[in-house]
């Protein structure tokens, strides 16, 4: 997975359900139509998830036509999906990792990282 988003600076999960036998020209107009975003900017990856929870799909522009790569679990595995049906939500690198393992994008317990400048050092 780290192939595609390599160099992306935008990782867009479609929240909720989307239709799997959508392709490349169907999911690209999702993106347009419905997450108000541009499917052209390859900076952006878009990241699609099943009904059952237990396939991705991930599309990708690159310089001259899209990359849709698919990951299906095995039996029993499912992703921790946010499951708001019309929002799109931005994820950082960490949290893509996160969901691939099967955890949720929101890791209550984990270090987040903290933006330290002079005045709020102590030292």
């Amino acid at each position: 997975m780290n192939s595609f988003t390599s160099g992306a600076t935008h990782i867009i999960l479609a929240c909720g359900a989307t239709d799997f036998r959508k392709q490349t020209e169907s999911l690209s107009a999702l993106v347009s139509m419905q997450l108000k975003l541009d499917p052209f900017e390859s900076e952006y990856v878009f990241i699609f998830c099943n009904k059952r929870r237990n396939a991705i799909k991930v599309l990708r522009y690159d310089r001259n036509g899209f990359v849709l790569a698919t990951k299906k679990l095995l039996e029993g595995m499912k992703f921790q999906w946010p499951k708001n049906n019309s929002e799109a939500a931005e994820i950082t690198p960490q949290q893509l990792e996160w969901l691939l393992d099967g955890l949720e994008i929101e890791q209550k317990k984990a270090h987040h990282p903290v933006k330290m400048t002079g005045e709020k050092s102590c030292f």
